[in-house]
C-alpha cells in the first residue's frame, strides 16, 4: 500500500442495465449488471478516459487494493497508477468485468431471473447466496444461470462496454487498452465503434485464433466437461464442483503462457525430494508448480465461466462482417509463374514441382485472403494504433501481431509496432518491462495525429531487430 505509484484502496461499482440485451447467439438477457473499478479523475470535458479490457482470467480489479489487509494488488498494478505507463494523475481509467465472468458481472454464477417467481421480483437477484442453491433446495427456489447462461462473444462484450460508456457519459475514449483477450476487445472496439476511441492499444494478441490455439482450448474444455462432478454444468445445484477438471484446464493453459527456456531456467529437471519416488505423485518441481497454479485457480474461478471465455476466444474474428475477394492478383501471378515452369519441365521432378505449386499457391492465397479481409475490416477505423508483441510469445506469436500491422499499414492507418524482447512468453504483457511500459506511456501521451496526416500512406522503417513503426509523426 505504501509503494510509490499505488492508486490505493479502491471500491468497485456495480451498474445495472434494465434494458434487454440481444446477443450474437440470438438469445436475450432480460437485464444485466457490470462491475467496474475506476482510477484517477475524469476531467471536465471527459476527454481523458482510458478503458482497460481484461484477459481470460482477469477481472475489473486491475490496480490498487480492496482493503488494508490485501496482500496482492490488481492484476495490472504495475501498468496503472500515478506516474506509471497509464498515469492516473493524467487519465481517468475504467476497468470493467465482462458479462459471463464470475467476478460480479452477470454470468453463470448469478441468479437467473427466469427462476424467480413473479411475486419475488423485488429480490436483489445478485445478492442471493449462491452457496445455498444446492440440491437440497426446492425447485421453486431461485437458481443461478449455470449452463443456461448464453454463449457470449467479444462483440457482445464490446457492445456492453459501449452501453457502459453511455452511462458514464464518455462519448470518446482517449484510449482503449488490452492484453491477450483484452487486445481482441480493443481491436473489435476500433472496428465496431470507430468514432468512439482515439487510440487503440493491442498487446500480445491476434486477429483470430489459430487451429492450434483452438485445440488447446478444446482440451481445456474437455477436461472440465468430462469431470464427473461437472453434472452437465449444474454442479452448484448438485452440491459438487468440477475441481479436478478446472485444475487440469488451467495447467494446460498455463503451459502455453510460458516458454521452454523460462521453465528450464526456473525448474529444470529438479526433483522436489531430491530423488525418484517411483510413483505418480509430484516428483519434479515443475509438476508441483503446475498443480499449485491449478489448485489456486480452481479456488477462485468458475468452470462454466471458463467454458464461456474459451469459446469467446475461439469465435473472435473481426473480419466476419467484412467478406473479401477470394483471389488476389499477386497470388494469381505466383501461380502462373510457377505453373509455367512446371509445364516446361520434362524432368522427373515434374510431379514434385506440381505439388510445390499447389502448396505455395494455397498458402499465398490464404494469406492474401486474410490480409484482404483485415483491410476491409479496418478500412473505416479512425483511431491510432499501438501493437505490441513479445519475442518469446508462442501462444500469440509476433507474426500474428504483424498481420494486424500489415493490414493497418496497407489501408494507410496510423500504427506503431514494437516487438519486445522478453523471456516470459505470453505472460510478458503482465510484467514491468521498461521498453514495453515506455512504449505504452509514449503512445498515450503523444499528440494525436490530425485527420489530414492520418490519411497519408503509412511507411515502415526498421528501427531495430525488435521494433517497427507505421505512420506515426
Amino acid at each position: 500500500m505504501d509503494s510509490v505509484g499505488s492508486v490505493g484502496i479502491i471500491t468497485p461499482q456495480i451498474f445495472h442495465f434494465a434494458e434487454p440485451l440481444t446477443l450474437e447467439c440470438n438469445r436475450t438477457l432480460p437485464s444485466f449488471d457490470l462491475i467496474i473499478e475506476t482510477y484517477g479523475t475524469l476531467n471536465s470535458d471527459r476527454s481523458n478516459a482510458v478503458l482497460i479490457c481484461h484477459a481470460l482470467s482477469g477481472s475489473h480489479h486491475a490496480a490498487g487494493f480492496h482493503s488494508d489487509d490485501d496482500k496482492k494488488a490488481g492484476w495490472w498494478d504495475n501498468m496503472i497508477g500515478p506516474n506509471k505507463a497509464i498515469d492516473t494523475n493524467r487519465f481517468y481509467v475504467v476497468c470493467v468485468n465482462n458479462i459471463g465472468s464470475c467476478f460480479g458481472s452477470t454470468g453463470p454464477t448469478t441468479i437467473n431471473p427466469d427462476s424467480i417467481d413473479s411475486d419475488q421480483n423485488n429480490v436483489n437477484k445478485n445478492s442471493l447466496d449462491k452457496d445455498s442453491l444446492n440440491k437440497n433446495n426446492p425447485a421453486s427456489e431461485p437458481q443461478v444461470y449455470g449452463p443456461d447462461f448464453p454463449l457470449v462473444t467479444i462483440k457482445d462484450w464490446v457492445k456492453t462496454q459501449a452501453m457502459l460508456s453511455d452511462r458514464l457519459g464518455i462519448d470518446v475514449w482517449h484510449a482503449i487498452v488490452g492484453g491477450s483477450m483484452g487486445g481482441m476487445q480493443a481491436l473489435q472496439w476500433s472496428v465496431d465503434y470507430p468514432n468512439r476511441l482515439k487510440r487503440c492499444v493491442v498487446i500480445a494478441s491476434t486477429p483470430k485464433l489459430s487451429a492450434q490455439n483452438i485445440a488447446f482450448n478444446e482440451v481445456a474444455r474437455q477436461s472440465i466437461l468430462s469431470d464427473p462432478d461437472f453434472k452437465d454444468g449444474r454442479y452448484l445445484q448438485a452440491g459438487t464442483y468440477p475441481r479436478r477438471g478446472l485444475i487440469l484446464a488451467r495447467m494446460v493453459g498455463h503451459i502455453t503462457y510460458l516458454t521452454d527456456d523460462a521453465m528450464k531456467a526456473k525448474f529444470g529437471r529438479d526433483l522436489k525430494s531430491g530423488k525418484f519416488m517411483y510413483g505418480y505423485d509430484v516428483e519434479f518441481q515443475v509438476e508441483s508448480y503446475l498443480r499449485y497454479q491449478g489448485e489456486r485457480f480452481s479456488e477462485n474461478f468458475d468452470a462454466n465461466t471458463y467454458l464461456l471465455m474459451t469459446k469467446a476466444l475461439d469465435y473472435f474474428d473481426p473480419t466476419r462482417d467484412y467478406p473479401s475477394a477470394m483471389a488476389t492478383e499477386s497470388a494469381a501471378q505466383l501461380k502462373g509463374s510457377i505453373a509455367t515452369s512446371v509445364e516446361s519441365s520434362k524432368t522427373s521432378m515434374q510431379h514434385a514441382l506440381e505439388d510445390t505449386v499447389a502448396t505455395i499457391d494455397e498458402s499465398e492465397e490464404n494469406r492474401q485472403q486474410e490480409l484482404s479481409a483485415l483491410k476491409a475490416a479496418f478500412a473505416h477505423t479512425q483511431c491510432q494504433y499501438l501493437v505490441v508483441s513479445f519475442t518469446t510469445d508462442w501462444r500469440f506469436a509476433p507474426e500474428r501481431s504483424q498481420e494486424i500491422v500489415d493490414a493497418l499499414m496497407a489501408t494507410g492507418k496510423p500504427v506503431s509496432y514494437i516487438n519486445v524482447d522478453a523471456p516470459h512468453g505470453h505472460d510478458s504483457f503482465l510484467f514491468d518491462i521498461p521498453r514495453y511500459m515506455g512504449a505504452v506511456r509514449g503512445f498515450l501521451t503523444a499528440p494525436f495525429i490530425t485527420d489530414s496526416k492520418s490519411k497519408q500512406p503509412a511507411q515502415s522503417t526498421n528501427q531495430s531487430s525488435q521494433q517497427k513503426s507505421g505512420a506515426r509523426s
